[in-house]
């Protein structure tokens, strides 16, 4: 029996739930910061988490938010942000299991969507992003936050390369470009574009993943055999380390 995209990429990522709770590259960084920020005294009524992984947007937002609705393809990621959020005191998360690309909420039934690390992992970003304008209340905020790929073809093609021999569920990182016309095209105004850079650690990357020795030595065979300007452009260290473009996109339903 075929799986589609989602149950691979539940299947895959059930077993390293807990991982993703744990990690710190997930657990902090500016753009979780800033989130909290545009958050703090807006008095947010009822936010979606799409795509809630380990749940550390959820636990950043319900703080300043009246409900909390963590949503995940993988089972077994909503069972750790329910313990965790029990752990914390934090009683207005709640999780549901469900796609980006169909959500089980009525129309205009948030009043903010945040999403972290999540898109690139869809099946359809622009089938995911229509959803999440559909559930959202009309001048509405979305924060939209996840890696990016370079605009040259031969920078996303390593990138790609990379990303799908550490992860067979990865679907695609998408450009700056990509991103500002898919948000477009789902009815969202783009107010801001921030960006910045995020070192990866080699070992802790592929052991989140759990990548098999093989797939982690093809990586680090890519990397070597790269062109100087690849190897510059991602800043690759000698232990196979290197840095990834982070785009956060704060958008309103138009």
């Amino acid at each position: 029996m075929s799986k589609s995209q989602q149950e691979f990429a539940a299947a895959h990522y059930g077993p390293r739930a807990a991982d993703y709770v744990t990690s710190a590259v997930h657990a902090a960084g500016p753009d979780l910061d800033r989130m909290e920020a545009l958050l703090r005294g807006r008095g947010a009524g009822v936010v979606l988490d799409l795509g809630c992984g380990g749940g550390h947007v959820s636990y950043r937002a319900a703080p300043h938010a009246g409900r909390v609705v963590a949503v995940d393809v993988t089972a077994e990621m909503l069972a750790q942000v329910r313990a965790q959020a029990a752990a914390r005191g934090l009683k207005n998360i709640e999780t549901c299991k469900a796609a980006a690309e169909n959500l089980p909420f009525a129309e205009g039934s948030f009043d903010v969507v945040l999403s972290r690390f999540s898109a690139h992992h869809w099946q359809d970003l622009g089938a995911g992003l229509r959803e999440a304008r559909r559930v959202l209340k009309p001048g509405g905020m979305a924060l939209f936050t996840d890696t990016l790929t370079p605009a040259a073809a031969g920078l996303d093609s390593f990138l790609q390369a990379m990303e799908l021999l550490r992860d067979p569920s990865h679907m695609r990182n998408y450009s700056l470009a990509e991103w500002s016309a898919a948000l477009g095209a789902a009815g969202f105004g783009v107010r801001e574009a921030h960006m910045h850079q995020l070192p990866l650690e080699f070992a802790s990357w592929i052991a989140r993943t759990r990548t098999p020795e093989v797939m982690a030595a093809a990586i680090r065979a890519l990397q070597q055999g790269a062109p100087d300007a690849v190897k510059a452009r991602f800043a690759i260290g000698p232990d196979g380390g290197f840095e990834i473009e982070v785009g956060s996109f704060l958008a309103v339903a138009l």
